[in-house]
């Protein structure tokens, strides 16, 4: 086999992780090379399809001055940035993922969140605050809830342009179309990779190799394999190029398999989206304003408690929700109170959607729901509701709950009984894959016994441990930028002492 490069550091992927990994590899004086099985067009994996929220622990708005660089004076004085401290935020990941998330790591991450979007923004990200989408006027005040008050510019997509900026400007070379396929060794240790250039099978030398190049998502098989059932049939909300290829490496090479193999983040996604990302509509399909309505399925059933706790801590295993109902789909309904409040993604052109001046109009028109199951449901979940019109506040959990029905709705609840009606059709979307790889805080791939495989990092979604069950919104592109810097320079340090 014909060698291609010979470098410090290769790291395999061009998302966050990958990028802030080679950024950090190269400011600890590593020569770095990137390489992508995707296309230059297609770079940026499932970051460049990720909406761009940032969960991060902070004191007070003098942390989010140092990420937030465009705050003015009135935004300071009439917003309620509140706090959102570490301790806030190892409880929700804890919470969410049922008390199974890997705590050192978790630890890890929570407590370089805050430095690492401030190093972040020392690369050329610019934030803002999310006032769209995490805030709503509280006596007069805007008030942040759910611990996402920072938002990168541009979404994801403005993530990747501005870190790929920076790493051309630190001489960082990328190889596009050149997909990683094994690791290379000497005794124990990893020496490089294997690719596939131009046709031709090469090898790359390196002393160090990170792998961040996604998990399993976008591979039907392996979907089936480890998600199970139907999993095969979900759609995929970001790139098709995450196929599970750095896991298997990862594997081949002995390195421990880690955490909820059997669990991914999903979401309601519009029915009729593309079987992958679209580049251009990206996010846009997301169905996020369930809290404010109901969602039936097929039969015409509620199958979720669409006020159990916050959006942001809800939305990624509704997903699994939806998938397991007759058709794989459901249909989120709203009434007039509740359709001024729906997000933007509900007003795109790529939407299915119909509109009623009565429940019973609504119902002739939902494609594939038993108009009559669907009827019955709606006057039981109305008569349950209480009759109140307190004004929906998403950034407070109201306490109005449905009394009497097998399945509670725990917050928001209000009668949808106020024509006109909208109703918008949805299925799974799936984000990202929870099995990875087991890695040590200094991002170091582990091998079965508890050992690091010298010479080989990981970070991204590859990174076993993190979540079970659930995801609290905006955790993955933290976790994924603060354990990309801990595996450049940790790969840079590694490199440096061979």
């Amino acid at each position: 086999m014909t060698l291609l490069e010979t470098v410090d550091v290769v790291v395999v992927g061009t998302g966050n992780a990958a990028s802030c990994a080679a950024l950090a590899a190269r400011q600890s004086g590593a020569v770095v090379l990137m390489i992508d099985a995707a296309s230059e067009d297609d770079r940026g994996g499932n970051t460049a399809y990720a909406g761009g929220q940032m969960r991060v622990a902070f004191e007070g708005v003098d942390d989010l001055v140092k990420v937030i660089a465009d705050l003015t004076e009135d935004e300071i004085r009439n917003t309620d940035f509140g706090t959102y401290t570490a301790s806030d935020f190892f409880d929700d990941m804890a919470r969410v993922t049922q008390y199974r998330c890997n705590a050192e790591l978790v630890e890890h991450v929570i407590g370089e969140s805050l430095a690492t979007l401030v190093w972040l923004r020392g690369q050329g990200v610019r934030f803002e605050a999310a006032f769209g989408r995490q805030s709503s006027k509280v006596d007069g005040r805007m008030k942040f809830w759910g611990g996402l008050p920072c938002i990168v510019w541009g979404g994801g997509a403005g993530l990747i342009d501005a870190l790929h900026a920076r790493a051309a400007k630190e001489g960082i070379r990328t190889l596009y179309d050149t997909p990683a396929v094994g690791l290379v060794r000497d005794a124990n240790r990893i020496t490089g990779i294997t690719v596939l250039h131009r046709g031709e099978l090469r090898e790359i030398r390196a002393k160090a190799v990170v792998l961040a190049c996604g998990g399993f998502e976008a591979n039907s098989e392996m979907r089936a394999r480890y998600l199970g059932t139907n999993w095969d049939l979900a759609k995929v909300r970001g790139t098709r190029f995450n196929t599970g290829a750095g896991l298997r490496m990862a594997l081949d090479a002995g390195a421990r398999s880690y955490g909820h193999w059997s669990c991914a983040h999903a979401s309601c996604w519009e029915l009729n989206a593309p079987e992958y990302g679209d580049p251009v509509v990206k996010g846009a399909y997301q169905k996020h304003s369930y809290p404010f309505g109901v969602m039936v399925n097929a039969e015409g059933n509620r199958f979720v408690d669409e006020g159990a706790d916050f959006q942001t801590l809800t939305y990624a295993r509704f997903g699994r929700e939806v998938l397991a109902q007759p058709g794989l789909f459901a249909w989120q309904v709203f009434d007039r109170r509740a359709i001024p409040l729906l997000r933007e993604t509900y007003r795109i052109k790529q939407v299915t959607k119909v509109q009623g001046a009565t429940l019973e109009e609504l119902a002739s028109k939902m494609e594939g729901v038993d108009a009559r199951g669907f009827l019955k449901t709606m006057e039981a979940y109305n008569r349950a509701a209480p009759q109140d019109d307190a004004p929906y506040i998403a950034s407070v959990k109201d306490g109005l709950a449905t009394r009497g029905l097998d399945l509670p709705k725990s917050n928001w609840a209000r009668p949808v009984d106020r024509g006109p009606f909208e109703a918008y059709a949805v299925t799974a979307g799936i984000t990202f894959t929870f099995g990875g790889v087991k890695i040590t805080t200094r991002a170091e791939v582990e091998d079965d016994a508890g050992r690091p495989i010298p010479g080989l990092y990981t970070a991204g979604e590859m990174v076993g441990g993190l979540f079970y069950h659930n995801y609290p919104s905006g955790t993955g592109l933290t976790c994924g930028a603060v354990l990309g810097r801990t595996a450049g320079t940790s790969a840079a340090s590694f490199a440096r002492d061979r």
